[in-house]
């Protein structure tokens, strides 16, 4: 099976590029993208160029689209709407556009922001979108346009994702362990950090079921169990301490997200309704803290990467 991926350079692509998708005949696009043997010009992954980048599906005609990149400077978003926008809504639509004209699945990934964030019940996929902030606006557009296109599609909407690649909360963790005596980490935020690693495990399953046209439609796709950054924080700072990685801090101190405002509006509640996945895919979901626990041991087992 031919796939195209775009996002090669993040969390998830990063973790698709490492062995979920042995076997099929993949097609790894970066921001710079890369030259395919059978493209008369080199092909585009920057999603800033939606023409570019759905010009590279109509020149690769592929079985799969993973589309795993995105604009996710969820602060900086308010102040370059435009540019997230282009990336998280324009480039997805018009990939949408050329996979239904080509005949090829699109696999695309979403975010709990496309919720307002409140109460305290999990989100369900049908449940009333109401984003607070240009990120999670833009990232619903991008999904409207997906399914506005009539590609088969599969939307996995997620939270909290962490991986070896890239930025996330625990990397800033652990560097912020190793420089800092004491923290404050936000306690009145509630999700499941979700695995990079057990995303592409997933996608990788997902396409062996594409054959099955029920599989189209939205998911939510979290690791099991709930917590709070805070919570969290203190879950890394113990597993540090456990696996030997340098960490100075002796106080994480529980704070509200009032006292940590931001540009963007964080949902207080990313709880994620996954029984829809559960049902249709049966794969295994399992608690956040065996996935963060697995993000250590690869991080104690590489110095330079837990120090950064």
């Amino acid at each position: 099976m031919k796939i195209l991926l775009f996002g090669a350079g993040g969390q998830v692509g990063g973790a698709l590029c490492r062995g979920p998708l042995v076997g099929h005949e993949l097609i790894a696009l970066d921001r710079r993208g890369r030259a395919a043997q059978d493209a008369e010009a080199p092909l585009s992954g920057d999603l800033a160029d939606p023409a570019a980048v759905a010009a590279a599906v109509d020149a690769v005609r592929p079985d799969v689209v993973i589309n795993a990149a995105a604009y996710t400077a969820v602060d900086r978003a308010e102040s370059e709407p435009d540019l997230a926008r282009a990336v998280n809504a324009d480039a997805p639509a018009a990939i949408a556009q050329v996979a239904a004209r080509v005949g090829a699945w699109l696999i695309h990934y979403s975010t709990d922001y496309v919720f307002g964030g409140t109460g305290e019940q999990s989100w369900r996929e049908d449940d009333e979108s109401a984003p607070r902030s240009v990120y999670g606006a833009t990232k619903l557009a991008g999904e409207q346009g997906i399914r506005a296109s009539g590609c088969r599609h599969v939307i996995l909407r997620t939270s909290w994702v962490f991986g070896q690649e890239g930025g996330n909360f625990a990397a800033t963790m652990l560097r912020l362990f190793a420089e800092r005596d004491e923290l404050k980490v936000v306690a009145d935020q509630i999700g499941a950090p979700t695995s990079a690693e057990w995303l592409a495990a997933l996608t990788a399953h997902i396409i062996t079921r594409i054959d099955d046209p029920t599989v189209h439609g939205t998911y939510h796709a979290a690791l099991a169990g709930e917590t709070s950054w805070h919570g969290y924080a203190e879950y890394l700072l113990h597993g540090a301490r456990a696996r030997s990685i340098p960490v100075l801090t002796r106080e994480l101190h529980a704070v509200p997200t009032t006292e940590y405002p931001t540009p963007a509006r964080r949902p207080l509640n990313s709880r994620l309704d996954c029984a829809k996945l559960d049902a249709m895919f049966g794969f295994a979901r399992p608690d956040w803290r065996e996935a963060v626990d697995a993000w250590l041991d690869v991080r104690a087992e590489t110095p330079t990467r837990a120090a950064s």
